[in-house]
């Protein structure tokens, strides 16, 4: 014979998913305009408040579930994901909702730099990066990896030195004194000027990043002090 469980013997936390998951879908369908959009347009984000409501008390598990909601649109299913279709604007204020609903994740954001960022649309790859940086210094020991990973986006994706140097001075003025953000991170402009042919520039702040002190490994120091003696040389008037 089978035996039904009492509801009562079912887990606070499934309730707690479903409850999110129906406040949901009640937010998002009266978000939606009077006629249905096509399939792949994303209608305008919620009030802040408005999901702060819906979320009873539980804007992380909230936050989490229209995350899946947000990443299913203009999926097509393919190893590829363009995002041709989705209307960036949109996309950053659902994101800027979702991160205020829970401030404390880096969902949204590893979203923006890993997933949207780097669509072959080089418009809408920069709307996200922009997303990242302007909200990277409200958190910067939380959220510096996926603005470093926006320099290298900038650098390598898009072409643009400039603002990978933009992305990678921001990360080195917010990090410089934070514990558990690697050198590499911190050294990041140093490198991008170099690649800029701005070798003065990049041997000043090597050169002060040596002196300062906050080289500890003997091995890095060592290498740093080779690169600039090689910076030294290639900026010598031939």
């Amino acid at each position: 014979m089978r035996h039904e469980r009492p509801l009562a013997d079912v887990s606070a936390w499934i309730w707690l998913a479903l409850a999110a998951a129906l406040a949901a879908q009640l937010v998002l369908r009266s978000a939606q305009p009077v006629a249905a959009p096509a399939a792949g347009d994303l209608p305008p984000a919620p009030g802040v408040a408005t999901l702060r409501l819906a979320a009873f008390g539980e804007p992380e598990a909230l936050a989490r579930v229209l995350m899946l909601y947000l990443q299913a649109f203009d999926y097509h299913g393919t190893n590829t994901l363009t995002y041709a279709r989705l209307d960036y604007g949109r996309l950053v204020q659902w994101l800027q909702a979702i991160l205020e609903l829970d401030p404390r994740s880096d969902y949204p954001l590893m979203a923006a730099a890993r997933i949207y960022a780097e669509t072959t649309d080089t418009a809408r790859s920069r709307i996200a990066l922009d997303f990242v940086y302007r909200e990277f210094p409200r958190d910067p020991q939380r959220r510096w990896q996926w603005l470093a990973h926006g320099a290298l986006l900038a650098k390598h994706r898009l072409h643009d030195l400039p603002l990978a140097r933009q992305y990678a001075a921001a990360v080195e003025a917010h990090t410089r004194t934070l514990p558990g953000v690697p050198l590499w991170a911190k050294q990041m402009q140093i490198f991008i000027l170099e690649d800029m042919n701005e070798l003065e520039a990049a041997k000043i702040m090597l050169g002060g990043l040596l002196e300062s002190g906050a080289i500890s490994d003997p091995e890095e120091a060592r290498y740093l002090e080779l690169r600039l003696r090689d910076l030294e040389r290639r900026s010598q008037p031939k």
